[in-house]
Formats: structure tokens, sequence, C-alpha cells
């Protein structure tokens, strides 16, 4: 086949287990599937990750590798010592890393991902090894990338702010949204269900999300409050708080779920509220907003410029905002028919195939 020869590095990926960059692979790799059919693809992937991450058409290809991400030293040394020996074999001409990491020595030119820069912003919300883990390795992938992709404006800023990158080598691509999202919101049966789609992660300031709720149920007792997402850093703390605060029963951690059981969750709540103090860019956010949610968010960016004003904003430092915001979501028939019929027409500024096609001359330009 004529074309470029593309890899994609997905050594990082465990499925179930990396949260929003696995829906970013996962997404992006079937826009591309849906775009282009001149380029070849070679994704190189490890043990916990099977064939069906690659899309079925024949430009798209796996190359298994005998590693565990879930063994992070011996992912780390294999994406640093053998990946760029593979890359070399066969014939690699670029090497899109969609996961933060690159191999530090460069067979072929690098496109590195970056979703956030967290680990500058707020180190205090890593483990002390993990820390020393971002600091190098992510400093590393920058300097050997020949272009950096940001996910949203703020990142892109960080990475000429921590790394002195040029912003002419940044290019700022968003996310997309799965059009599913579109559909639930044409079918959608509310219950008496608030949700929140997170990673239980300090930053997540769920604690403080759980505080509100409180307050919201001494008003509305018939609610309850389900969260999804990988159980994180912060899972047992939130845990200890959820009993502290007598909600045990009306508080579901629901950890990671399979995408329909998520689809599922969409189509039943509520509302939505999203209290995270930092993203990078916000997808649950953005995927409310497509199911035709009535949403709220907290007043940071760049979540607050992604939603617009077919969200609310709170206060993220306030158990009191947000549960007044929750009040609003929830009881003010005005606001949730303006916000159900906002959503979906901010979502649909963003799509795969946009990022893809994005992405796609990004890394042809490289070569």
């Amino acid at each position: 086949m004529s074309g470029t020869h593309i890899g994609v590095n997905a050594l990082y990926l465990i499925p179930g287990g990396v949260g929003g960059t696995e829906i970013y692979l996962r997404s992006l790799l079937g826009a591309l599937a849906l775009i282009d059919n001149e380029n070849t693809y070679t994704i190189f992937t490890n043990r916990e990750t099977d064939a069906r991450i690659a899309p079925k058409q024949p430009n798209f290809q796996v190359a298994p590798q005998p590693v565990w991400a879930s063994i992070r030293p011996l992912r780390i040394l294999w994406e640093q010592i053998v990946l760029p020996w593979e890359v070399r074999r066969r014939g690699i001409q670029v090497l899109f890393n969609p996961g933060f990491t690159a191999p530090f020595v460069r067979s072929c030119p690098n496109v590195t991902v970056f979703h956030d820069l967290q680990h500058k912003r707020h180190p205090e919300n890593f483990r002390f090894v993990d820390l020393i883990f971002w600091r190098i390795l992510l400093r590393g992938a920058a300097v050997c990338s020949r272009r950096l992709i940001a996910v949203s404006k703020e990142t892109g800023g960080d990475l000429e702010h921590f790394y002195s990158y040029p912003a002419t080598q940044i290019q700022t691509i968003p996310h997309g949204v799965d059009a599913h999202f579109f559909e639930i919101g044409k079918i959608r049966m509310p219950e008496q269900m608030l949700l929140c789609v997170s990673t239980l992660h300090p930053h997540k300031n769920l604690d403080t999300l759980l505080r509100g709720f409180a307050r919201f149920r001494v008003r509305y007792p018939e609610f309850r409050l389900t969260m999804a997402g990988l159980r994180g850093l912060h899972a047992d703390e939130l845990e200890r708080l959820r009993e502290e605060l007598g909600l045990s029963n009306v508080v579901e951690f629901t950890g990671w779920i399979p995408r329909d059981n998520l689809y599922d969750l969409f189509r039943r709540a509520s509302a939505f509220i999203y209290p995270s103090r930092f993203e990078g860019f916000g997808m649950p956010v953005l995927e409310a907003l497509a199911a035709a949610i009535p949403s709220a968010c907290a007043d940071v960016e760049p979540m607050k410029s992604l939603a617009g004003s077919a969200a609310l904003k709170f206060d993220p430092s306030s158990a009191e905002d947000i549960c007044d915001t929750m009040e609003t979501l929830t009881q003010d028939q005005s606001v949730r028919e303006r916000l159900q019929s906002e959503g979906p027409l901010r979502a649909a500024q963003f799509s795969w195939e946009s990022a893809a096609r994005e992405t796609l001359r990004v890394l042809l330009a490289v070569r």
C-alpha cells in the first residue's frame, strides 16, 4: 500500500485501567479508519490489549509486544529499548504516541499527545515514585518529539510554560464526542439520579461533591448520586466520607464499567455534575452535553469554555454552591429545558472525524 507507514505506540494501554486516554485512542483510531485508506497503520500493543484495538480496515494491523503494561517498569524499558528497534525493523516512518510517553531513541519522527500537565500544576496529587516517572518521561517525550499535540489551549500553554516548547511545534486538537451520546439524548428516561463520571482521584474534587450532595439530600431526599469511573487514588477516602455523611445507601461508586452500562447511566440521569478542579480537556462534560442532560461543571478552564452557556458553572471549593447548583439543575424546569436544548448544539461542534483529520495532517507533516 502506498502512503506513509504510521506507527501507533499503544504500549501504555490497559483496557479499563487508564480512563479517558483509552477512550481517546479507540475513538481516534476508529475515526482515522473512516477518513484514511491511503496510509498504513501498525499499532504496537501489549499483553493486556487484544487485536480488537485495531479497526478492521486492511490498512490497520497490530504488532503485539510480549510485555505487560501493568508492570510499569518493564513497559517503560520495552518502550525505550525494544520499541525503537521494532519501529526501525518494520519501516515505520512516523511514530504516534497517544499516551504522554515516547521512546527517547528516535528511529523516525515522534508525534506525542499531552492530555494535561497535572504533575506540573498539582504535584501534590502524585505519589513520590509516580511523580519521578512523570517528570522524567514526559519531559523526555517532549524533547524527543518533532511535534506535540495538546488536547486544549490550556495544555498547550502549559507545554510552552513548563517545557519551553516552541508554540509553532504545538498543535491543539480537541477531543471529539462519541456519536452515540446524541442518540441517547433522543431516548432519555430520567430518574431521580445525579450522575458524575470521573476517576476517583484527589483533583477530581469528589469529596466536595459528596458534601454538596449531603446538603442537597436534606432538601430532596428522593435523589441519589452515581459516580462512575476508575477507583483511583482517592477511593478509600471517598468511601469513608460517604459513610461519615450517612450516604452509603444513596451514593454509588461503580468502578470502571462497560461502555453500554455507561450509556445506560446517561440515559437515566436527571442531571450531570462535574466538580473537577483540574482537567486537560473534560470529555465527560462534552458527553453529557451531547446526551442532552442538564449539566453543570466547575467554573475553571478548559471546561468553562468547552461547555460555554450549555452548562451551569459553580465554585468547586463551595459545597453550598454545588448544592444550590444541584437544586437548579433538578428543580428549575426552564433552566433544564434550555440546557437540554443547548447541550447537543454545543457538543456537535466537536467530532472525532475532525480530530482525526487534524491529527493525520500533523503526522504527515513531520515525515
